[in-house]
């Protein structure tokens, strides 16, 4: 089954909380939405493009300061019953993940192998600098209650990475403490 252009209905929902730039919508992929979705600049204009064309969203040039001229997108009806739509459908079934130190153990035959160490060390340091920024995010977004409750689904799946990101580390120090004793 052909994949779903998803990155359309992720800038109909953004666009739907707010009237953005193309430059915040990437921001808000390297930053927020980058935790848990990738698009780069190469992708996200073009989309705005067809997205436009298209009748689902309209733009409007407004002066920033003294001479920058920035382009502001906002959502259409067209745009947002296509987004309700989208919310509505169920999700698409799991694909498959490109984990390098996934594919790379999966290629080791032996615990013995002088690489064993070496590759969970370099995962542990990956994940740990990833739980770290996760749990600052979190501190930054959500120490105070109230935030917590007025965005409830960045809560959601800011918590959820927190746990993941957890639960990953205490595999990695278990397995390379079983390999270790050896």
């Amino acid at each position: 089954m052909a994949q779903k252009n998803v990155l359309k209905y992720i800038i109909l929902g953004l666009l739907n909380r707010e009237d953005l730039a193309g430059y915040d919508i990437k921001k808000l992929f390297e930053e927020e939405l980058g935790d848990f979705w990738y698009s780069n600049h190469s992708q996200i204009y073009p989309e705005l493009r067809r997205m436009e064309e298209d009748g689902l969203i309209s733009s409007r040039t407004e002066l920033v300061g003294k001479k920058l001229e920035k382009k502001f997108y906002q959502i259409t009806k067209d745009g947002q019953k296509l987004l309700s739509a989208w919310m509505d459908e169920p999700l698409n079934p799991l694909v498959p993940t490109r984990d390098e130190f996934t594919m790379k153990l999966y290629l080791i035959d032996s615990a013995d192998n002088p690489l064993v160490i070496r590759l969970f060390q370099e995962e542990i340091a990956r994940h740990e600098e990833k739980y770290q920024y996760l749990q600052a995010r979190w501190q930054l977004l959500f120490a105070d209650k109230r935030e917590q409750q007025k965005h409830f689904g960045h809560r959601c799946i800011l918590e959820q990475a927190i746990l993941r990101e957890k639960q990953r580390l205490d595999w990695l120090y278990q397995e390379l403490k079983n390999i270790k004793q050896r």
